[in-house]
């Protein structure tokens, strides 16, 4: 079997194009128009469709390693694109199991559509398994939203929020109910963007608070109806699994990106006191080794666990955990790559301009995704002990 190479679909050049406007998006805190528009022409929102619906028909793995890729060298490029990417994975994994309900959104993303997660709220900690937003019936089988989502990526392009909430009225609730809302002149006043993003990092995303005062999910646009909490629903593992992979190949990308910079770094820092580069000082050589070491754990463990989602491995009660934890050591290991990489550097990284310095800042918000530390150690602890008494 030939390697997939993803410099077939993201070529230096493009790369480059998009690594160049990385630091004016960042001190601008304006979204990336273009990197999209770029990314949209090379085909890479419908990697994931089948060829039959005229995508690129690619699996997990291939994308995941796109988006390492595309982290190198735009962090919260592919971060927000992370988001569309995750719904139009959803609908793979589901159709590859048989399960044709998200087939629009396979469609969609080839005809144009561009998809956001609308799932975060302030407070919620029960994150897929409930929601303080309001889901209320309609008479033709569609569902009206109220409540607020918070971090919704792409916010000032997106044309389908991907969404749930939570129905108290039907006479077999409480249900959970996911659907997608599209971004329309019929949803005026109905949906409502906050100009409210102003982070520290991953600025670029524009991952802006939305406002839901009834917006209107079609009936033929309602995915699921389930009872709250934890589920075993196909759509539950499918969200669950492409968001976490997805997530985590985002901050891979960004430990390789720190590593190289280091390395280049290192081999072009002279020191006046012996007059090598610091590429010769033992010091800096272990710390190189030791971030490498850290690195290269990550690329192996990700290629698995996507290729058993792809070819559906049956990992049974130990796949939630698997997945919380490649997402928690993408993270943490992508944060403590990037700190001795600024070590590295030197000082200069430490302007907010430097790339390491915008390195130092995007891969923190790695720790505010799902799942964050606490769920995520609590998730392993369960599949390693049990559940508590």
């Amino acid at each position: 079997m030939t390697a997939f190479d993803p410099a077939i679909l993201l070529p230096d050049e493009l790369v480059e194009r998009i690594r160049a406007r990385a630091a004016g998006h960042d001190s601008d805190n304006t979204f990336p128009h273009d990197d999209l528009a770029d990314l949209a022409a090379a085909g890479y929102l419908a990697v994931l469709a089948p060829t039959e619906l005229g995508g690129s028909g690619l699996g997990l793995r291939e994308v995941s390693q796109l988006q390492q890729r595309l982290a190198g060298a735009a962090p919260a490029t592919a971060l927000a694109v992370n988001m569309h990417l995750v719904w139009t994975g959803v609908a793979k994994v589901l159709r590859d199991r048989g399960i044709h309900d998200l087939d629009h959104v396979l469609e969609g993303a080839v005809a144009g559509e561009i998809y956001a997660f609308g799932i975060s709220e302030a407070g919620n900690d029960l994150v897929l398994f409930g929601s303080d937003t309001d889901a209320a019936p309609r008479p033709d089988g569609g569902y009206a939203f109220t409540g607020i989502k918070i971090f919704t990526s792409l916010a000032p392009v997106w044309t389908q929020l991907g969404l749930h909430g939570l129905d108290t009225t039907s006479p077999d609730a409480p249900r959970l109910v996911y659907g997608f809302v599209p971004r329309s002149e019929e949803q005026e006043g109905r949906v409502v963007t906050r100009d409210d993003w102003d982070t520290v990092g991953m600025r670029g995303t524009q991952s802006r608070t939305t406002v839901l005062h009834g917006a209107v999910a079609p009936a033929d646009r309602i995915a699921r109806r389930i009872p709250p909490g934890p589920s075993p629903d196909p759509l539950v593992f499918a969200i669950f699994s492409v968001f976490e992979l997805l997530l985590a190949s985002v901050y891979t990308g960004i430990a390789r990106r720190a590593l190289e910079v280091a390395v280049d770094t290192a081999g072009r820092r002279r020191s006046k006191k012996t007059g090598l580069t610091y590429s010769q000082d033992p010091d800096i050589r272990w710390r190189v080794a030791d971030m490498a070491l850290a690195y290269d754990a990550l690329p192996p463990q990700l290629d698995a666990l996507c290729r058993d989602v792809d070819e559906q491995a049956d990992h049974g009660t130990r796949w939630f955990s698997l997945l919380a934890g490649v997402k928690h050591r993408a993270v943490t290991t992508a944060k403590a790559v990037v700190d001795d990489a600024m070590l590295v550097a030197g000082g200069s990284s430490y302007f907010a301009g430097a790339e390491l310095g915008r390195l130092y800042r995007d891969v923190l918000a790695g720790l505010f995704h799902p799942s964050d530390p606490e769920s995520a150690h609590a998730t392993v602890a369960t599949a390693w002990l049990g559940p508590l008494g």
